[in-house]
């Protein structure tokens, strides 16, 4: 007798049985993971917190890999940007004024602002300008052990800017080495504004830099 004909077809497990319990629980795993990150939280890094969240970097690679899909975020212009970053976030984690009296500062770091986040109290990321007022989206940075959760939290993270209705205001300083000229960078009244300026106090460029 075949001693499978021993067990209760009640009990009895089949081939095509496990088979449909792996679905189901790979399923449900890649539902779990795809939730996690549905609407994940951006928690911005203070100015003040600068130096911890370079000390939990250093040993992080960055990479823009993973963050290159486009969204509608890429499409508007930076100084639009930069007004709902304000009213989302507040103030930029650091802005040019905060990095040009550093030793190892180069014309390469002269962005108008950056705004670095932890993603779910675990994942780096960091965006910034790439040219000032005179450009459009931002440029990103993140963990590159996440390279697969990026493009999903890129997307929320335009979904949530996009979200802003009452844009900011703010006031930054940018260099453009193209044209070796400073500017004063504003949104006031709901208005945009670009000036040439002179050297701010405090602030110069070593072009040989």
């Amino acid at each position: 007798m075949d001693s499978r004909n021993l067990i209760p077809p009640s009990l009895r497990i089949t081939h095509s049985s496990i088979i449909c319990a792996l679905v189901i629980f790979f399923t449900l795993l890649s539902t779990s993971a795809f939730a996690q990150f549905e609407a994940p939280e951006f928690e911005k890094v203070t100015k003040e917190n600068r130096a911890e969240f370079e000390e939990w970097m250093k040993d992080i690679e960055l990479t823009g890999r993973g963050l290159y899909e486009p969204t509608v975020l890429d499409d508007q212009q930076t100084n639009e940007i930069r007004a709902r970053l304000q009213a989302a976030f507040g103030d930029p984690t650091q802005k040019l004024e905060d990095l040009i009296n550093q030793e190892d500062f180069r014309l390469g770091k002269a962005i108008q602002f950056e705004y670095w986040f932890t993603v779910d109290d675990s994942i780096p990321m960091m965006v910034l300008d790439w040219n000032g007022p005179f450009g459009s989206g931002l440029t990103y940075a993140g963990a590159s052990q996440y390279i697969d959760l990026m493009p999903q939290i890129k997307r929320a993270f335009a979904q949530e800017l996009m979200s802003v209705e009452s844009l900011g205001n703010y006031e930054d300083y940018f260099y453009s080495p193209e044209k070796e000229q400073w500017y004063i960078v504003k949104r006031e009244n709901g208005n945009y504004k670009t000036l040439k300026i002179e050297s701010p106090e405090g602030m110069s460029i070593d072009s040989a830099n």
